[in-house]
């Protein structure tokens, strides 16, 4: 059990499992892109341990940006996507694979995917490491999907609750 401001989270998905999932998606992206250059765009903050590791395990040539939005206060969505750092690089005809460390309702999708739209790029893939079926609204297809989780609040793995929690490497989840 780990205790992060007022709430209490119990060991859920391991270190080890989420490695295994990486290298999958990474596989699936090795042959969908064997010869293009795509340009892999993790949303911030969450992201930045997902695009880590599936950089090392990617084995074709690629870009790597970011992007940074919220969509979360405490352990709520609130259903408001608040755009904080945009692109600066051109995207015009490329292959774009949005990279997202949870994908629960899909706002965030949503809204990435229109703000990809206006760049006219080629081709635009979905990736998550963790996906809430239950949760998710959206006609949007996720392209690779790591794990698929219940529709509960986790943390680890740059998942984090108010700040707190990004740092652990294995995935913890809120206890009842």
């Amino acid at each position: 059990m780990i205790h992060l401001h007022d709430k209490t989270f119990e060991p859920f998905i391991s270190a080890e499992e989420i490695d295994f999932a990486i290298k999958n998606m990474a596989k699936q992206m090795d042959d969908d892109f064997f010869d293009e250059v795509p340009v892999f765009v993790g949303v911030l903050n969450g992201s930045f341990m997902v695009m880590s590791d599936l950089m090392k395990q990617y084995r074709g040539m690629c870009e790597v940006s970011f992007v940074k939005m919220t969509s979360y206060e405490g352990t709520e969505t609130t259903n408001e996507i608040k755009h904080l750092i945009g692109l600066n690089q051109d995207l015009e005809g490329r292959t774009v694979v949005i990279v997202e460390d949870i994908v629960d309702t899909g706002n965030t999708v949503e809204e990435l995917k229109a703000i990809f739209k206006q760049k006219k790029v080629k081709l635009l893939k979905i990736a998550t490491l963790f996906f809430k079926p239950e949760a998710y609204r959206k006609d949007i297809k996720i392209d690779y999907v790591g794990i698929r989780i219940p529709n509960k609040f986790i943390v680890g793995y740059g998942l984090d609750y108010d700040g707190l929690g990004r740092n652990l490497p294995d995935i913890y989840q809120l206890t009842q």
